[in-house]
């Protein structure tokens, strides 16, 4: 469902240039969990931002079920990703004036919706997620947990085609981390949510079915999780980013 296609990002002027992506190439199936990973700089989160087209590619292409999001009108981006990408960041992203209930459901605002399947969405993606006791509260009423659950169901929502998560547990404690990755992978095993997730965290990674490394810009390895134990998979986790090199204490 998602084609990454030799895709390359330079920063910089002629005199300066910074190549942030290198050549990157891989496939994401539909209902796929994957989790990116590498060290500070190495470019995971550039790759994330041109995927939900924040940023521009410099080269290569980037295909959504079969659509090239690189060819996108600047004036439907907005939309486009409204309708097919959902998106869970650290620092939640909520808006504190509307309630837990209306910032679930604010993009099918925005796209018009009919207000009772609005209303049937956002219940049933609450129920889902464990909300269903906060949605008339306001974001500063409720845990950092709860918020990152409500952005989760902002996310599905509107049948994204695709969650995107930058470092989604980067703001929560243990507990927290451990409910919601233990949420996102339900999304995905049981809602068949596609999802596409940086961290710099191995036991985040190892929830997911493949985690691909960065390296430099470049695509330096993946590992498949299918058939494995989670314990086993995080310690093959934490062996190849030892093979990454440079201050490994930056991606454990």
């Amino acid at each position: 469902m998602l084609k990454v296609d030799r895709v390359e990002k330079y920063y910089g002027n002629r005199n300066n240039v910074v190549k942030a992506l290198d050549c990157i190439s891989f496939d994401v199936a539909d209902s796929e969990f994957i989790a990116i990973m590498g060290a500070s700089g190495s470019g995971k989160t550039t790759l994330l931002n041109c995927i939900s087209t924040i940023d521009t590619v410099s080269g290569g292409n980037i295909l959504l079920n079969g659509e090239n999001v690189t060819d996108i009108d600047e004036r439907d981006l907005a939309r486009f990703r409204r309708e097919r990408l959902g998106f869970v960041f650290q620092e939640f992203n909520l808006l504190d004036t509307l309630t837990i209930e209306e910032n679930i459901s604010i993009a099918l605002t925005i796209n018009h919706a009919d207000p009772s399947l609005v209303k049937e969405r956002v219940h049933k993606a609450a129920v889902q997620l464990g909300l269903e006791d906060v949605l008339r509260k306001f974001p500063y009423q409720v845990s950092g947990g709860q918020k990152q659950r409500a952005a989760c169901a902002r996310a599905i929502v509107n049948n994204q085609s695709l969650i995107l998560a930058d470092e989604p547990t980067g703001a929560l404690d243990s507990k927290a981390s451990k409910n919601l990755l233990e949420i996102m992978s339900n999304m995905n095993k049981e809602m068949g949510a596609t999802i596409l997730m940086v961290t710099h965290d191995a036991y985040c990674a190892s929830y997911a079915s493949r985690v691909l490394f960065l390296k430099d810009g470049r695509l330096f390895n993946e590992l498949l999780g299918a058939g494995k134990q989670r314990p086993v998979f995080y310690h093959e986790i934490l062996d190849v980013l030892a093979l990454l090199g440079g201050d490994v204490s930056d991606v454990i």
